[in-house]
């Protein structure tokens, strides 16, 4: 596993440490451990997943731009979970290089929400993520991720909350009062542009558009602003390398700005 992330990280274009380094060292870069949070009233589990980085080093958001990492969650050996939904605290931009990469430093509480297969009973969580941290060198590590979320546990972990509490606004709650996206293919798969009319999010808005096939490789947006009306356009390669059909609804769009975050789910088509 290791020897698979190190050559992924290689292909990217990431400096790494040594597996024999990595050994000696990741202790003290970093660490990991899981909140057991709560069972809410609908039925479902509320825990996190707490990182904790050593000073100067950073670890990436689950779109983590062209200089990042992205982080792998396996669950494989879990038992008496039905899904899993993932909630991601606002994260913030690195420079490097003239490159830009999404993530947090120090420490991230990242809330999941676990539906069970059988309501009332444990759930066992049996699995590992692999993550990329940063300083000056990226270090892929792969971290087991093992505990017993109880049904009994109903008080609310502050520290889950509150990372609950940090992620971006929803479009309502930011006034977002529209969003439409055009699409038209490339040679090598499909552009999207998407305009959204919003009020600004503060200073430079770099804007992230994602799909659920992560293997679809989306560049940078290109992002401008006239008025309400912010624009964003990124090019999406397929693994095929050509054009693909593409449902708006599953278009994910997060605007990342310096007063506040706003993450959009679904665009109309663009009828201009």
């Amino acid at each position: 596993m290791i020897r698979a992330f190190v050559f992924a990280a290689l292909l990217a274009g990431f400096p790494v440490l040594a597996p024999k380094a990595v050994a000696q060292t990741i202790g003290d870069i970093v660490a990991l451990d899981v909140l057991p949070g709560w069972r809410t009233d609908r039925g479902t589990h509320m825990a996190g997943i707490r990182i904790r980085l050593a000073d100067g080093w950073k670890t990436y958001w689950r779109s983590p731009g062209d200089a990042g990492i992205p982080p792998r969650f396996d669950w494989a050996n879990s038992r008496n979970i039905d899904s899993i939904r993932m909630y991601w605290p606002r994260p913030i931009m690195f420079e490097s290089s003239g490159l830009r990469s999404i993530g947090y430093k120090n420490e991230v509480i990242l809330p999941i929400e676990f539906t069970p297969v059988q309501p009332g009973q444990p759930i066992r969580i049996s699995g590992r993520i692999e993550i990329g941290v940063c300083e000056d060198v990226c270090i892929p590590v792969a971290l087991p991720l093992t505990a017993d979320l109880l049904p009994g546990s109903t008080s609310r972990d502050r520290a889950i909350q509150a990372a609950l509490d940090a992620r971006p606004l929803t479009a309502e709650r930011a006034g977002v009062d529209s969003v439409t996206c055009a699409v038209e293919p490339i040679s090598e798969g499909l552009r999207l542009t998407a305009r959204i009319a919003m009020p600004s999010a503060g200073g430079e808005e770099v804007t992230v558009i994602e799909l659920p096939d992560q293997r679809i490789w989306i560049s940078e947006a290109e992002v401008s602003r006239a008025g309400r009306e912010l624009s964003a356009t990124s090019d999406m390669v397929s693994p095929e390398a050509r054009p693909f059909s593409l449902d708006r609804s599953d278009v994910r769009i997060t605007v990342l700005g310096r007063d506040r975050a706003v993450d959009i789910e679904g665009c109309a088509a663009d009828a201009g």
